[in-house]
């Protein structure tokens, strides 16, 4: 089966500083791909430039086989491709229902918003239980769920999250791992950049690992959690 999403020979950065560099990365329909690496290895910037926060230097971004490397990051999201920022970036002064509303804005996502909002609120419960309440006053945890529920308001076909458990306590950030195997379960194409190496191997089929905007590493996860090497230097085994 052809990826849903494939970066090719990415060169990507900010100025005249490049970041990434020859970065080929493809997430395979209906799997779970992660991209792991140590801080400042480029993953972040990774998910800017597939999702087009950022321009790239060169390199080819296609989405269902369509070229998308010159669209703005609306296109993208309008053809279902979503992205969960690092740090979240829910708006304080909305309240959790608001926020939901907001994120079916795209033209694809507005028939049936109200019925998907209340399969948010499935999804994640603790959300009903605050929907009132503006996303500010949430905790980090619940911040995180409010941002994957406003993500998938757009009913993305691919999501990508970026660092979803940072700062979170572990009782959360188990909680929202388990969202996104409920969430992929439902047919969803999950792209995860996380600096927990351990959980993004347990949670996903196919990882890459990034060091210095260069793939070193590529494999099934199960064969990457196996690896003495990725043992020694993300898992400290």
């Amino acid at each position: 089966m052809a990826p849903l999403l494939e970066a090719t020979a990415l060169h990507a950065g900010y100025g005249e500083i490049t970041v990434l560099k020859d970065v080929s990365i493809s997430f395979e329909t209906g799997k779970i791909t992660a991209v792991i690496g140590s801080n400042g290895a480029g993953k972040t910037t990774f998910m800017r430039a597939v999702s087009g926060l950022i321009s790239i230097g060169s390199g080819r971004i296609r989405l269902d086989g369509v070229d998308v490397s010159a669209t703005r990051a609306h296109e993208r999201l309008e053809r279902g491709l979503a992205l969960v920022p690092e740090g979240r970036m829910v708006f304080p002064d909305f309240t959790v229902d608001e926020t939901l509303r907001i994120g079916a804005y795209v033209q694809r996502a507005r028939p049936g918003w109200e019925a998907r909002a209340e399969s948010m609120y499935r999804i994640f419960p603790r959300l009903l239980e605050r929907k009132s309440v503006l996303a500010g006053a949430l905790s980090g945890g619940e911040q995180q769920m409010l941002a994957l529920a406003r993500a998938l308001m757009s009913q993305p076909r691919m999501l990508l999250l970026d660092e979803p458990s940072l700062g979170l306590a572990p009782m959360m950030a188990d909680e929202v791992y388990e969202a996104l195997q409920r969430i992929s379960q439902e047919g969803v194409t999950i792209g995860l950049v996380e600096q927990n190496a351990f959980a993004a191997l347990s949670l996903s089929d196919k990882a890459y690992v990034l060091e210095n905007g260069v793939v070193t590493l590529a494999g099934s996860s199960k064969e990457l959690l196996d690896s003495p090497e990725i043992r020694l230097s993300y898992l400290g085994m």
